[in-house]
């Protein structure tokens, strides 16, 4: 189908994209779909803040920045915070660009791969069923802490090789990390940070001393040998682990709260997933569109040129608006703001495109496609039960509260 037309009125302002309050508060669809119809390529001015950047909110130029690292680099910063700033290290996998990213990911994606995955699914159960058998039918339950937070958490500390009962701390470290997740002071993040370094740094010294079955173990040995690209930097390790540790949680949480916070508001489409189990990958697929757990991440252009007929100069940040590309309705169709678990294909944009595909994509479905089966075994209904608390991050669709009410 042809993009909508122009839409009558006031052009939309790009500079809300960095708004809290749009997040916390406010609909950031109602902007999306604006600056679709009239702006998608827009320009935002630099703030106290942030400096200037290209906001492009529909799916094909979205995709096709996110598949093209020679035109549209990670290394200057994916983050709007970030413009302006220059590392001597690269803080996450996330901010480099080929070869050195494929190096890295290839260190790395062997522990991904989907047999290894499968090899994990029945500690992943036994994870969740754990944490929904005490949910009882009736009461409301705040799925977030209940469910959410400690789930993807447990998880990735079976993944790294430590003990699960430290996913508390975990959790506070991951929400150090992000922007808006916490409310803490800078000199408190900056402490937590470097305490999560120092942990995870210690973990690997402790399993090169004696390895185990598990990522850390590889890691902390990754490359010792010729020709395998070389050993791996104390920082290059930190790097590793704590984007595995903070990217392994928080999208999959945001995607359990926000999947099943967008179920219990469609009634007929829980109804639908417990008449018909098969529909559960796509179910999941669908609330990754829905809930798009990344809002977006920024590239910079590598040298002049065009997006979607707007001269884009050499240097210039381009953010990605992920959130907004997921409801193109270009693509959608005239459903995009729909919930349809059902819908394929479903070419969403949820896990990234191109080199920066989500390495943990295969882990992110199993766990929501589990949660999913255990939670139509035991309940027929789910409903809202109270105001849902979203966080003022612009980066990940956090979520603090979601009441909730299961039925038998």
């Amino acid at each position: 189908m042809s993009p909508p037309g122009p839409a009558p009125g006031p052009a939309p302002d790009p500079g809300r994209l960095t708004d809290p309050a749009l997040y916390r508060d406010g609909d950031p669809f109602a902007l999306y779909a604006a600056l679709r119809r009239q702006a998608p390529v827009a320009w935002v001015e630099p703030s106290t803040q942030h400096g200037g950047f290209w906001a492009v909110t529909t799916h094909p130029e979205v995709s096709a920045i996110g598949a093209d690292p020679g035109l549209f680099c990670s290394s200057q910063g994916i983050l709007v915070d970030e413009i302006g700033t220059n590392y001597d290290a690269p803080p996450t996998m996330m901010h480099t660009d080929p070869p050195q990213h494929t190096r890295y990911r290839r260190l790395v994606q062997p522990a991904f791969k989907p047999s290894m995955v499968r090899v994990m699914e029945a500690g992943v159960a036994a994870k969740a069923g754990a944490l929904i058998e005490p949910m009882e039918a009736g009461e409301v339950i705040d799925i977030v802490p209940t469910l959410s937070i400690p789930f993807p958490l447990q998880v990735i500390c079976e993944l790294l090789g430590v003990d699960g009962a430290l996913w508390p701390r975990f959790y506070e470290w991951s929400e150090a990390v992000i922007p808006g997740e916490s409310e803490r002071s800078g000199a408190d993040k900056a402490r937590l940070q470097l305490e999560m370094w120092e942990y995870l740094i210690g973990v690997a010294d402790e399993r090169r001393v004696a390895p185990a079955d598990n990522l850390v173990s590889v890691l902390a040995a990754a490359g010792g040998a010729e020709g395998a690209g070389g050993h791996l930097s104390e920082a290059e390790l930190a790097m590793f682990l704590i984007q595995l540790l903070v990217a392994g949680n928080e999208t999959t949480r945001n995607l359990l709260s926000g999947g099943l916070i967008a179920l219990s508001e469609h009634p007929d489409q829980w109804a639908a997933l417990r008449a018909d189990r098969s529909l559960i990958p796509d179910a999941v697929e669908e609330l990754l569109r829905w809930t798009t757990p990344v809002i977006s991440f920024l590239r910079t252009a590598t040298r002049p040129t065009t997006v979607h007929r707007q001269a884009i100069a050499q240097g210039e940040p381009v953010l990605l608006v992920y959130a907004s590309a997921n409801r193109d309705e270009a693509v959608f169709g005239d459903d995009a703001d729909r919930l349809r678990i059902d819908r394929h294909p479903n070419p969403h944009v949820s896990f990234g495109f191109g080199p920066h595909f989500c390495l943990g994509a295969a882990l992110a479905r199993l766990e929501a496609r589990i949660v999913l089966d255990q939670l139509l075994d035991r309940f027929t209904t789910i409903a809202p039960a109270g105001p849902v608390e979203r966080t003022a991050s612009p980066v990940i669709a956090g979520i603090r509260h979601a009441p909730l009410v299961f039925r038998r």
